[in-house]
This record gives structure tokens, sequence and C-alpha cells, in this order.
């Protein structure tokens, strides 16, 4: 079977950085993406601390996934993760060296868009290693409750999403999407995340989600027939749209990329990390590959002993090489 993304990993051509605020947080933060040699994944590093420590975006080192993706390791926690690891996955990034003087990605205008207009501009740069990718080879299904998540065999990674409210302006929205990076920036980079307007309310009164405002958050308003925000939506099924980048943003704390077609009914980044485990301990329905030249693949590994737990399948084969220095802060 032919895979036609590009076999070789990729990090940035040249550093980026950008400021803003923490969407729970409400301070400012910095932040600074560096070129990062192959193998190397995406790590995270905190300016701030004393510590020269990092934390890998993997899985195994989800915390939180309440309100956002939150990970954490060796003192180091980054929280609201799932929009620039949406970005990096989308533009197709596999190394970046990620560094900031808080404990959250800066929330910009609520969606994807910022991060990869960065990108965008400072663009990539070929490496010699080439991919490694998470071939489905049979049916994966997670439910929890009305949460519904499968994947499936599919060449290529499509990602399906539907969701359903009872208020008038989202009611049931379906949006599909066969990732590429032209796709990914067009269609839901820009989508925003969104929230009722009395949940803010709440929220603040409880020293909650102090960053957020208007211009970085669609706010329902309490009729439910519109928005608070005066530009209005983006897309009509701006929710939906939404709702698809945060998956693609949480999956690919994978640690590389999918090939298969993710279908998702009405979850959140606590079912998205359930998802993953599930995926990771069914052992028999995937297989990783290196991809080739030619567009061929080499299977590394299909067959591991499902009585491990995920984080332990996952780490010999997803992890980066041993850790350099961060370079800054």
């Amino acid at each position: 079977m032919s895979y036609k993304a590009e076999p070789h990993q990729h990090t940035i051509r040249k550093t980026i950085s950008c400021s803003g605020i923490g969407l729970h947080s409400g301070k400012p933060v910095n932040m600074t993406i560096k070129p990062a040699p192959a193998n190397n994944g995406i790590r995270f590093f905190r300016c701030d601390l004393t510590t020269r420590e990092h934390v890998q975006a993997q899985m195994d080192k989800v915390v939180d996934t309440r309100r956002s993706t939150t990970i954490s390791d060796h003192g180091v926690t980054i929280a609201t993760t799932e929009h620039i690891m949406a970005a990096l996955h989308g533009f197709g990034i596999d190394n970046a060296d990620i560094e900031l003087d808080g404990s959250e990605v800066p929330i910009m205008d609520g969606s994807a868009g910022p991060f990869m207009h960065l990108l965008t501009k400072t663009g990539k740069q070929k490496q010699t290693a080439r991919r490694k990718v998470l071939r489905i080879t049979k049916e994966i299904v997670y439910q929890d409750g009305n949460s519904l998540l499968r994947i499936l065999p599919y060449n290529g990674f499509k990602v399906s999403g539907t969701i359903n409210f009872d208020d008038q302006i989202i009611q049931t929205q379906h949006y599909s999407i066969n990732l590429t990076a032209d796709r990914f920036a067009r269609e839901i980079a820009t989508a925003r995340t969104f929230g009722y307007a009395e949940q803010v309310e709440d929220l603040w009164k409880q020293d909650l989600a102090l960053g957020v405002n208007l211009s970085n958050v669609i706010a329902i308003h309490w009729d439910r027939k519109s928005v608070l925000n005066e530009e209005g939506l983006r897309f009509n099924d701006e929710f939906v749209r939404h709702k698809v980048l945060d998956l693609v943003g949480d999956l690919a704390l994978l640690g590389c990329p999918v090939m298969g077609h993710v279908i998702a009914h009405h979850t959140g980044h606590t079912q998205h990390l359930a998802f993953m485990q599930a995926i990771a301990n069914a052992t028999d329905c995937w297989e990783l590959i290196e991809l080739n030249e030619n567009g061929s693949h080499s299977v590394l590994q299909q067959v591991i002993s499902n009585t491990k737990a995920a984080s332990d399948i996952f780490r010999p084969f997803f992890q980066a090489q041993p850790a350099l220095a961060s370079t800054a802060c």
C-alpha cells in the first residue's frame, strides 16, 4: 500500500517566537520554538524555573484533561498544549524544542491560526531520518457514555467529527478532513475555542479562565441563538471545526503520525486521552512502519505484549532520543 506522506522527518527552519496570555492563568507568557535534531520529538522547557528538565509531548505525560490538555514531568508542567501541538502536526513538524516563561501555552486568538502563521513564515527543514508512522490495520473503538471514538484503516490521515448540542446556534454539526498542511491551514487552524457566557462568568468567580475575553474565545449568548463576538463566526460550523482541531492536537501526543481514519462523536480531551490509551493497548490492530523514498514502508514493530501499560508499549518506539540540554532560557 502506498502512503503519500513525506517520508523524512522535519524540523522548523529558524527559531520563531510569540507572546500572549494564558487562557486560565491570565498571565503574560512568551514562547519560543526552536529547531531540533531528528528523533528529538516535541519537547517543552520552562525558562521561568531553575530546572533544566523538560517534558516530552507524549500521552503518558498527560496529567490533566479538564478544560485543556496539561502535560508534566520532572517538575515541568505545561497547560493548554492542544493548539500548538495541532499546528506543529498539521504543518508537518516532527522535531522542535518549545521554551516558555510560564505554565501555559499562550492562547493567542483561541485557535491554532497564529501558530500556523509563524510556522509558515519560518518554513520547515527536511532531515535525513525517516518518519515512523502508526499504521492502523484493524478498527479500534472507544466509548464513554455518549462519547464515541473509532479509528479505521485508511491510506492517509483523516479526521471526522460530529457534535450535538441543543443550542440553536450549534445543533448538530459534522466535519471531515483528509489532513494535509494546506487543508489544515485553510479549514480548521483558525477555528476558535468556545464556551457559554454564563460558564465564563462562573469560572471568573472561581478565579479560573482569567485570560478569557472576546478576542480569544467564542462566547455563546445567553439566548443560545447568537455569539457575543462582534465579528461573529469565522465558519458557519466553527464549533465542530475547533473540536476536530483539538482532536488533532491531542492525537499528536501519540508521538508520531497516524495512518488511519479517526471518527469522533461528542468528545473532549478526557476521551481523547483514553482513546490513545486504547490504541496503544490494541497491539493486534496496528503496526509501526518506517516510510521509504518510493512511498512504500517497512514494518518496525507489529506485535507487543498487550499486558503492558500503554505508556510502556509506546515508550521504546515513540520516545525521543536521550535529551540534549536546552539551547537557551
